[in-house]
């Protein structure tokens, strides 16, 4: 076996080694989800915004659909870290030392990103697309009766595409640090980007102009964030440019 395979094959070992503790770790998780599933959906229906409602069932494997939903997200957000960790563990050999710190950095902010998107969506855009599907079933003055499965797994495509939207400036400064993105890129393509999270907002939200901009809104705040930060990032990686080669020429002299 030549020299190439072999480091070719020891990637795959490794890479194959580092998805097995994901898996593990959200096997683990799920497992844990399941048992904590209930007590959370008792937490969630005493919530103002769902309190009061009848909850019913029109599917016997609406329980089990509920239960499954809930324990996936408990699970992805547990298992969330170990798998950031596992990728920065198989991409830190490519990586300068100063490089590996830089983005080891990352994992813990992306983690907290993500929980403050799927708070977003969970505690302010989700209570008030209730508040305005209540307000719409007065006008009809129709008796509300809600399926339970329907109730959550709207909370839920609303929230999950909510928290992994706000990964955008995680993403975009590792790009930037890859070299990839400039923040001229980002300002050139503003316009299209914005088209592009309105579309999202409008896929993940109800039919309706105020639900739209009330998710529209913090993507576009996202968006600029990460502008700023990129544009950060790109001076701070042009000055160290400049200080190596100052430092290269020095050496030289």
């Amino acid at each position: 076996m030549t020299e190439q395979n072999q480091t070719a094959l020891d990637h795959f070992v490794e890479l194959r080694s580092r998805i097995l503790w994901v898996l593990g770790t959200f096997i683990v998780s799920m497992g844990l989800g399941i048992y904590l599933a209930g007590p959370i959906i008792q937490w969630f229906k005493k919530r103002p915004s769902l309190e009061g409602f009848s909850f019913h069932i029109f599917n016997p494997m609406d329980p089990l659909t509920v239960i499954m939903q809930f324990a996936f997200v408990i699970a992805f957000c547990l298992t969330l870290p170990v798998l950031l960790y596992q990728i920065w563990k198989f991409v830190k050999p490519g990586l300068l030392p100063h490089e590996q710190r830089a983005t080891l950095v990352y994992i813990p902010i992306a983690v907290l990103l993500f929980a403050l998107g799927l708070s977003f969506g969970l505690f302010i855009v989700f209570p008030y697309l209730i508040m305005f599907m209540e307000t719409l079933n007065g006008v009809l003055g129709a008796e509300m009766t809600y399926g339970i499965y329907e109730v959550f797994s709207f909370m839920f495509r609303i929230c999950f595409p909510m928290a992994l939207l706000f990964e955008l400036p995680i993403i975009v400064l590792f790009f930037t640090r890859l070299r990839i993105l400039r923040p001229s890129m980002l300002r050139k393509g503003r316009r299209f980007a914005y088209v592009a999270l309105v579309v999202v907002a409008a896929m993940i939200t109800p039919p309706d102009f105020i639900s739209n901009i009330l998710v529209a809104i913090p993507l576009f705040l996202l968006y600029e964030i990460s502008i700023a930060l990129c544009a950060w990032l790109d001076r701070r990686l042009i000055r160290l440019d400049e200080e190596r080669e100052r430092m290269w020429e020095e050496t030289k002299e």
